[in-house]
């Protein structure tokens, strides 16, 4: 029984923790109209299995923005927009130079050959930094969405009514103590018998 009550309440703080994890990215990305940072890496939802099995479709990454982009080698994870203007992360198997500009081959490691199109480094977003949450991505993706977020603004919504009401009652039940007539038992309600 006990060992049932303490899985419960991990339960409970894990679903607490992943749902404010993805409340406080959905605000801070629309916030900043961008994507959600943290600590000075942006956070990234995976939408295809391209990556797996190290990179799970579904999955949230952090990639490092910035820095000098004719930095990577062989075997650097990158994210970079391709010709679409679409995210994309993937290894680097291939590093060259073209009218002195880096140009770098990629491949996704599931997939059988490398990308088509070669990526110079202007189109280089950041490096992938090792850091990825399986599946917390689609929560991410749907809390984005206008039904996520008013989703989001529901469980929002019954926690403060919950605080309020918890808040209400705790000073209820202090202003009944306060009002209980003394008893010759204990005339003074703040010592002890």
């Amino acid at each position: 029984m006990k060992l049932k009550s303490i899985m419960s309440k991990a339960a409970t703080l894990l679903l607490i923790v992943v749902f404010l994890i993805v409340a406080f990215s959905v605000v801070v990305s629309k916030a900043s109209g961008g994507a959600p940072k943290m600590l000075g890496y942006e956070i990234k939802i995976v939408l295809s299995g391209s990556m797996e099995p190290g990179i799970k479709t579904g999955s949230i990454v952090a990639i490092k923005p910035g820095g000098d982009m004719n930095r990577f080698k062989v075997g650097d994870v990158v994210t970079f927009k391709d010709m679409e203007n679409r995210l994309i992360t993937h290894r680097i198997v291939e590093v060259g130079t073209k009218d002195r500009q880096q140009l770098y081959t990629t491949k996704g490691d599931n997939n059988p050959t490398a990308d088509v199109n070669r990526v110079p480094a202007d189109r280089i977003v950041g490096q992938y930094s090792g850091f990825t949450i399986p599946y917390l991505g689609y929560g991410m993706d749907f809390a984005n969405s206008k039904q996520g977020s008013l989703l989001l603004l529901v469980p929002g919504l019954l926690f403060l009514l919950y605080s309020i009401v918890t808040i209400w009652k705790a000073i209820s039940d202090l202003e009944k103590k306060k009002a209980e007539p003394l008893t010759p038992q204990n005339p003074n309600p703040d010592t002890l018998a």
